[in-house]
Parts: structure tokens; sequence; C-alpha cells
């Protein structure tokens, strides 16, 4: 009797834990979790073109996206890069969705202006882009443009606040997105770090994001 106690103590704590790391929407049974990934790596930094400005002297790396699953919450299988088995892939700045000419899922996304945990529901006004890679994405590329801003006199990188990347996944259903930190370790280096610092550290993001599993737009 005293074993069969102690079990339904500890499944007891458990469930409040669960309780307490999970958000209920309300209306339905689904429960939505808010995760948070951090130092997930983006084409870093392996060289430096020569020369300098403006032909030479910037920053590459191998010309690699890092695939990543919503649904899973997993890094997937450059392998699996033809499949919707991912929803987003990350490369330096870049983000591109598994939609259009990026991949074949029927995924999209648009940038939300306001704060993450204000946005419950996508609005019903709400248009999807999807990919038209190189010259442009449904997230688009470019300081000031959609989730950062780029200071080139500290050479720094920062994400915008209010900035929500909305997202349509590979199978059609919804996420919400929102970049926290571009530098690994999640910290920003100050503006007086070295420049080998500052190439270093750069592209491993930190983010959070709510998967909606049951295919409604609410979170």
């Amino acid at each position: 009797m005293n074993k069969m106690k102690q079990l339904f103590f500890v499944f007891g704590i458990a469930v409040s834990l669960v309780a307490c790391t999970k958000e209920d929407t309300g209306g339905s049974n689904t429960v939505v979790e808010t995760i948070t990934v951090k130092d997930l790596p983006a084409d870093t930094i392996i060289g430096i073109t020569p020369g300098a400005p403006p032909t030479g002297g910037f920053p590459f790396g191998a010309g690699r996206y890092t695939f990543y699953s919503l649904e899973t919450n997993k890094i997937i299988p450059a392998s699996d890069s033809a499949s919707n088995k991912w929803d987003l892939a990350f490369r330096g700045t870049t983000i591109a969705t598994n939609s259009g000419n990026s991949g074949p899922g029927a995924g999209g996304a648009f940038v939300f202006v306001g704060l993450f945990n204000d946005l419950k529901t996508i609005p019903a006004d709400s248009t999807f882009r999807i990919d038209n890679a190189p010259t442009a994405y449904a997230i688009p590329v470019g300081s000031n443009r959609a989730w950062y801003v780029y200071d080139g006199i500290n050479q720094l990188l920062n994400p915008i606040p209010g900035r929500v990347l909305v997202i349509r996944t590979a199978t059609g259903k919804f996420a919400k997105v929102e970049i926290l930190n571009y530098y690994k370790g999640g910290v920003t280096p100050t503006a007086t770090a070295s420049e080998t610092i500052k190439l270093r550290t750069q592209r491993f993001y930190t983010f959070r994001f709510s998967y909606q599993p049951n295919g409604t737009k609410t979170f």
C-alpha cells in the first residue's frame, strides 16, 4: 500500500510539472507548448573572402542550410531537403520556408508586427507568402525588412522587438516563431568585442516557437 501511495504521489508531481510548461488553448483539447531552441547553427562562418571591400573581405560559410521541423522540434538531415519533413531552413540571415522553389511542401510565412504572447489567433485577412529563391523569400532578407536590423558601424545584428514570424508548415499547419538572438550562447557581443569574436559567434540562432498540431490558427 505504501508503494502504491508513493507511485500516485510521483505521478501527481509529474502532472503538475507538465501543466506548468504547457498552455491550454482554451476551447480545444490540444495543448500548445512554447519551445525555445538554442544555438541552432546556420551555415557558420568558415573563412573570409580574399582582398578588401567592396570585392573582398567578406565572411562566408559552406553555403548549407540547416533544416528544421517545428512539428517534431528536430533538425532534419539535408538528405531530406526535398521532402515535407522540414518547415524552416536557416543559412546566415536567410530563413527559407518549405514552399515555392525552396521545397515541395505547403509552407509559407508572413511577418506579424506585435508581441509573441499577444498573437493568440492568426488574423483572418492574413496573406502567406511563398519562397521564390534566391531573389525573394516568404520571410524577407535584409536589414529592417523582417526580423532583424544590422548595425554596420559596430558590425552586429540584432532581432527587432515585436516581430513574429507566422509560419504555415510543410503540411499546412501553423506556428509562430520569434527570433531571440543570432549569436552563440544567446548573447550578442559588445560593440567593442573583437572582429574575430563577432564573426566566430554569429549564425547561431536562439528562437522560441509555438506549433498548433490540430490545424487551427489559434495558439
